[in-house]
């Protein structure tokens, strides 16, 4: 009974792992400029998908706290903010990385480069908002307001900017997305279940966040 509720958390595993196989050992399409370094769309894209799911938690959860004041709500909402920003900070990375082998350094001060960091810096500001408030209840409410601004600022930051000036990045700027032009149908029957993968990972790490949060609140009370 166990394994049937737990289906989705085997199925994240399994697809993350096979992402992880693939993007190492799998045929990858001779491509000019980008060379292997395409492998690197099955981790750097999946996990921004991954983040703005998370992201969309903490939105959610910080209307829902609003409104009933439950504070089940709120460690939810919290912990959908510390995993997504976690998985950002990681999509930065292997962006720079990205970056580095095909635009010749690992920062250009590109639009979408620079749209990204102030996201991520958005984040980091809701929680240094949350530690600079003792009362539990004033924190949790003021957060999530915070939240609910927050999420529209990072959607325009990483989504429209980009797209308004020139970028270097795909999808851009003018650019063509790499679904149009560098990646096959193969190359598809990995990206999407990396996608799917990744999304239910951070799902599942964010629900043994909250769980260990509340055991810690639990205690702390005890």
């Amino acid at each position: 009974m166990k394994i049937k509720s737990d289906w989705w958390k085997i199925l994240g595993v399994v697809l993350v792992l096979f992402s992880l196989f693939q993007g190492l050992m799998g045929r990858v399409p001779v491509l000019p400029i980008l060379h292997e370094t395409i492998r690197n769309i099955y981790y750097h894209v999946p996990m921004w998908f991954a983040m703005v799911i998370l992201f969309v938690f903490n939105a959610v959860y910080s209307i829902k706290y609003l409104s009933s004041g439950n504070e089940h709500h709120d460690n939810i909402a919290v912990e959908a903010a510390n995993v997504g920003l976690f998985l950002g900070v990681l999509g930065l990375l292997t962006g720079m990385l990205w970056a580095k082998y095909t635009w010749g350094e690992a920062w250009s001060n590109d639009p979408k480069q620079n749209s990204a960091a102030i996201g991520m810096l958005v984040y980091l500001a809701y929680f240094v908002l949350r530690g600079s408030l003792d009362e539990a209840q004033k924190r949790a409410k003021i957060s999530a307001v915070y939240s609910v601004f927050a999420f529209p600022v990072m959607i325009v930051l990483l989504f429209i900017l980009p797209r308004l000036t020139d970028s270097l990045h795909p999808g851009n700027g003018g650019n063509p997305g790499f679904n149009k032009y560098d990646m096959d149908n193969q190359m598809r029957m990995v990206f999407y279940p990396a996608v799917i993968g990744w999304v239910l990972m951070g799902v599942w790490v964010m629900q043994i966040r909250v769980r260990l949060l509340e055991i810690t609140n639990q205690l702390l009370e005890n």
